[in-house]
């Protein structure tokens, strides 16, 4: 072979392309043995990241899409090994809010309780934050979990393109959809959601005859008012859904606000009784609904 031809071949080699990169999450709480959030015995994939600002989230950690570092005052030893490391914290005062995950890793973590998946008619549930700001990642999860016949769910509150919407509930089984307040300003005002795209995803999902669930979260003075209720019932009327879950306000994310050096807003607002609650519950029966109360 001539040095000429040599060349030849030698500038024609093309480099083979590198291993396709796993697709990652920002996951801050994977949860085994839940009884909530859908059916059977379920696992419940926590993702980091929420565009909206409900004073009453029970899950503030869940609001920023980054990795936190928080103190436990009542694990901290006042030792200083953590001021250069938070890892190097002897007594696990200093706590990590999140990580990056794989599929595969995430994957494997979920399937550990497959058993009990199968055994109680349960599955996996995505919830957050707001599993649609990460809706790639969501997607190929929720396939490999169809491909494999595990129960599929998301959490929502539905206020994306529709199109991250649509790639997501094309693999769910069941979708939970929150509808929180109903007035277009004080949405975007307090909770910094756009309503009317929100209310446009249900009902597209709706005549597309998704699994879909509603779920009306009753917080005092934001949508645990009459008119708000009236207003959801109104929009759910002409889709004859059947079932309808209402998720009474509680004060369990208090404690969080506190580490995560966040006003805690809701303090002050008193949980509703089973009485108040029993008028809202009455009026969803009377308008067909089979009424679950909380998740």
């Amino acid at each position: 072979m001539t040095s000429s031809a040599a060349r030849r071949i030698s500038c024609s080699y093309i480099e083979p392309r590198s291993a396709q990169v796993e697709p990652q999450a920002r996951i801050f709480n994977i949860q085994r043995f839940s009884l909530n959030d859908g059916q059977g015995i379920r696992t419940l994939v926590f993702f980091k990241g929420c565009p909206h600002r409900c004073p009453w989230c029970a899950n503030p950690e869940s609001i920023s899409p980054r990795i936190q570092t928080v103190r436990r005052e009542s694990k901290c030893l006042h030792c200083r090994h953590c001021l250069n490391d938070a890892d190097a914290c002897p007594s696990g005062a200093m706590h990590r809010i999140g990580e990056t995950l794989g599929l595969s890793t995430v994957l494997e973590r979920i399937l550990k309780d497959e058993v009990f998946f199968r055994s109680s008619g349960g599955g996996v549930t995505l919830s957050g934050g707001e599993v649609l700001m990460q809706h790639d990642f969501a997607r190929q999860l929720l396939q490999r979990l169809q491909s494999l016949g595990i129960h599929t769910a998301i959490e929502t509150a539905g206020d994306s393109p529709l199109k991250h919407l649509q790639s997501v509930a094309e693999h769910c089984d069941q979708i939970l959809f929150d509808l929180k307040i109903m007035d277009v300003m004080l949405a975007r005002n307090v909770l910094n959601m756009n309503q009317p795209r929100v209310l446009e995803n249900f009902a597209a999902l709706a005549k597309k005859h998704a699994p879909l669930l509603p779920r009306l979260p009753l917080i005092p003075g934001y949508t645990f008012d009459l008119n708000n209720f009236q207003a959801i019932l109104h929009f759910l009327a002409p889709f004859k859904l059947t079932e309808l879950h209402l998720l009474p306000f509680h004060q369990y994310g208090e404690a969080k606000y506190a580490q995560l050096g966040k006003p805690y807003l809701m303090r002050h607002i008193p949980v509703p009784d089973a009485a108040e609650i029993g008028r809202f519950q009455t009026m969803a029966i009377s308008a067909g609904y089979d009424v679950h109360i909380g998740g």
